[in-house]
Parts: C-alpha cells; structure tokens; sequence
C-alpha cells in the first residue's frame, strides 16, 4: 500500500544538523529571510524536539542588526534615550513583534479573566487590552530605560554587547518553559512543535553561558551585572511558570513570548542596576 501525505506528515523528521538548525530558529524566531537549505523544508512547521539546541546561534544573528544600530549610534554619540529606542526598536521590527505580542496576550488572558477558560479565550483574542498594553508599554519603557543606562555607565560597546548577551538567554527560558511544562491547548502553536528533549536545555544554556562570557570581555561588562541579570531572569520566569500553571493549568505560545520579554528585561536590569552602582 503506498505511503500517504498525512502519513508522512506525522512521521518524524530526521533530525538537523546545527546549520539546518539555526536556520529553523531563525525563520521561526524573526522575519530576516532565510532560504530553504538543503535537506529542509522552509514552509515545515519546526520540529522542536532538538532544534532549540541551535537557538543561541539563531537569537545572536537576529539580535545583531539591533547591536550593531547601538553600537554605532552610540560611538556617534547619539543621545543615550534614542539610542536606546532605536535598539529596541530594531529588536521589535527584526523580530516581527512576536514576543511583544505573547507578553501583551499574556498579561490579557492571565489578569483579565476569571476562569481557565476565559482566560484562554483572551488570550486568543488579537485584540489587546488595558493589561496588555500596561503590560507591553512597561516593557518597552523598562528596556528603553535600563539600555540608557548601560549606554551612558558603560559607553556603546557594552550596550551592543549587552543586547547580544540578553538575546540566547532571554529566549532559552521560553525553551525552559516549553520542555518543563504540559501545554495547556492540545492543539496550540506550543504543542504543535514538540517538547524538547533532555539534553536540549544542557546545550542551549550551556551555549548561551559560554556565548555571554566572550561578550562580557569583549564590551567590558561587570560579571555581577549579568550575574545579577540571570537571576532576576530566572525568578521572573519561574513566577511566569506557576503563574500559568495555576491560572490555565499549562503553557502556550504566548507564555513562551512573555518568558523571552521578562528574561531581557531582566538582564537589562541587573546589568544597569550594577553598571549604576560603579560595578565596572
């Protein structure tokens, strides 16, 4: 009997190579085009199971357009306020506003329902909210801010530095919490593309670790700053975690978006707390 199209369909894919996988993020994270490699498929829905080991390779390239609009906005010595807002605003146009949009659909469908269900409903509504657009609003002010700051203490190539350090990091919590917990929509964006496996957290945080180290020497970044940084990284997306897991029972797409945007505001914030303190 031959082999159908919806057979092949659920099958497995085989796996990618690191290329192939960056490559997938890279698609699924941003809007840079990236043409079909060899051996893939560009309009396939990604296989998460083992891509995700590739994301901080992926998150460094879409985050380097708005690194490098802050580094050298910042060595022209272009107020430290629009410099600032013209890195965010490169991150949000790179990126298509994907995470935004799952922190502003998030605050919506956790604060502004009062079951499970309503919950979900809001959070599949397109339209935004009075506690999305708090929420999205305070996102933008916290990052535009808190990269002011870094910028004025610690000068352009730490900002850049800064902007490449917070992007693996911020989005490999979302990862975290798409491999720890059950989604909560059987038929949603988070469990279409799979759980990762065990050894896909090791890898991309152990990446994203070593990826921050060779950018703290090469911007002169505090060690406690982005030490700081992590861990209020860590705390806010743990309360994200049981937050979702006590008001709609799981995760979806949108928790994963709002863990990417509370991680880079994290480390923003630690490192500009620190650079504040004279931490350098």
């Amino acid at each position: 009997m031959a082999q159908t199209d919806s057979d092949d369909a659920t099958q497995a894919p085989t796996w990618p190579g690191w290329l192939i996988a960056t490559a997938t993020c890279i698609r699924f994270y941003s809007r840079l085009p990236v043409p079909a490699l060899p051996g893939e498929s560009a309009h396939a829905l990604p296989d998460f199971r083992l891509v995700p080991r590739a994301l901080p390779f992926a998150a460094l390239v879409i985050a380097l357009p708005a690194a490098l609009i802050a580094l050298l906005a910042g060595l022209a010595g272009v107020d430290a306020l629009l410099t600032a807002a013209l890195t965010v605003t490169a991150l949000v146009l790179t990126t298509g506003a994907l995470h935004e949009d799952g922190i502003a659909d998030t605050a919506d469908g956790l604060f502004g329902g009062h079951t499970p269900e309503r919950r979900l409903e809001i959070m599949k509504d397109s339209r935004v909210g009075t506690f999305g657009a708090l929420a999205l609003g305070l996102s933008l002010l916290l990052r535009v801010t808190a990269l002011a700051a870094i910028l004025q203490g610690a000068g352009a190539w730490a900002l850049a530095a800064t902007v490449l350090v917070a992007a693996p990091w911020s989005r490999v919590e979302g990862i975290r919490i798409l491999a720890m917990i059950e989604p909560t929509r059987p038929d949603g964006a988070a469990a279409s593309v799979g759980r990762p496996e065990r050894s896909v957290l090791p890898v991309a945080y152990g990446l994203s670790g070593a990826l921050a180290l060779l950018l703290i020497a090469a911007g002169a970044l505090p060690l406690a700053g982005i030490l700081l940084g992590l861990m209020l990284s860590a705390l806010a997306t743990y309360w994200l975690s049981r937050t979702a897991i006590s008001l709609i029972s799981g995760q979806t797409g949108d928790i994963l978006g709002a863990a990417q945007q509370l991680g880079e505001i994290a480390i923003y914030l630690g490192l500009a707390i620190v650079i504040g303190w004279g931490g350098r």
